[in-house]
Order: C-alpha cells, then structure tokens, then sequence
C-alpha cells in the first residue's frame, strides 16, 4: 500500500487503539448484513478504515462537520484504497436537513458528550428520519446513569469537557434513551465496555 500525497494531513488518535476492536464485536452483531452505514462525527476516519476493512459487506459512509476532520478521513481512506469506503461528507447532526435520505444504519463514537445537547437532539431526529423500520442506531462512550457518574474517573472527565466547553458533558442516560423514543427510536440494548464507557443500540420503530 502507498500513502497518499497528503498523508500528513492524516490525525490519529490513541483512544481508537484502545477502543476500536471492543466496538466492532458490537457490531458485528448489531450491523445489518448488507447496506450502507452512516457514521456521524467521524473524526480522524481511523475508526470508519478499520470497520470497513473488517466488515467489507457494508458500505461506510464517514462524515464530520469540521474541515480538518474531513480532510484527515480523506487521507486516511486514499491510504487505505478500501472500496467499500466512501468519501467524507460535511454533515451537521444538529441541521434540520442532512446531505443523505437514507441509512440502513448510523453509528456515532465519542460525539454525544463532546457536542451540546442540541446535537444530540439532531442526531436522534435525523435518525428517526432516515432510518427504515429496524434500522440500528449504534452510540459509544461515557454516560451518567441514575444522575450519578459510574466511575470517578468519568466525573473527572465530565468536569474537563464541562471546563473546555460549557456545552459539553457527560449525559444522563435516561435522558438520551427518552430523547431517541421521542423519535421512533427503541432502546434495546446496553453493553459495558472498557475504560467505563457503554455501548447503546436502538431500532427503529414500525
């Protein structure tokens, strides 16, 4: 394989080491067996490159809003001459239009907590939106459950998102899970993962 022109362009991030093989075992699971999957808030694309390459099925679609992001996905896909990868598009969760009708599912890693709460509530009505019945909307990272932390080293990085951006924030749970049902959006699964992050899967109603 030959890196691209641009390859400095390229971001990596140490947690997608950490975290990207515990998450595909999720979804080999939860993905449908064919189709196109939506991934929200893809960041540096290193994670849309290893669920392409291990689930050549699927056709990936990475997309982010921040220009730097979208070029570093685009290097990183060019590197990796996956066929089953597809662009970089610019998508807002939080804009009442996206550039897609259609996904047989969305996954979003690391988004609900680093964004404000209007974003989420973009991503669940985009999802309820373009979504068939059944289709998965897959989340991953750090969550409050009950109104209390699950670990104090959640509340620690609460309290830093909190102090980088007011806006930001680890979420309660309950408030995510009553958000999704509002649009369609069942809540049919909730999984453990390492580092006290939890995997959440909900279907489409109808």
């Amino acid at each position: 394989m030959t890196k691209p022109s641009d390859f400095t362009e390229a971001l990596t991030s140490p947690s997608v080491a950490r975290n990207r093989d515990p998450i595909l075992s999720v979804l080999r699971r939860v993905l449908p067996p064919t189709g196109q999957v939506l991934e929200i808030a893809s960041g540096t694309g290193e994670h849309a490159v290893h669920f392409a390459a291990a689930l050549p099925h699927l056709t990936w679609q990475p997309t982010d809003r921040d220009e730097q992001a979208l070029r570093s996905i685009a290097a990183h896909r060019e590197a990796s001459g996956l066929p089953n990868l597809l662009a970089p598009r610019v998508l807002d969760a939080a804009a009442a239009e996206w550039p897609l009708e259609w996904a047989d599912a969305i996954v979003a890693i690391n988004m609900v907590h680093i964004s404000p709460w209007r974003v989420t509530q973009g991503l669940m009505a985009g999802a309820g939106l373009i979504l068939p019945p059944g289709g998965v909307l897959f989340l991953y990272g750090a969550y409050k459950e009950n109104g209390a932390h699950t670990a104090s080293s959640n509340e620690a990085f609460d309290l830093d998102l909190r102090r980088r951006n007011p806006e930001w924030g680890v979420r309660d749970l309950e408030s995510v899970v009553d958000l999704a049902r509002e649009h369609g959006l069942d809540h049919v699964e909730r999984l453990q993962m390492p580092s006290n992050n939890l995997s959440l899967v909900f279907r489409r109603s109808g």
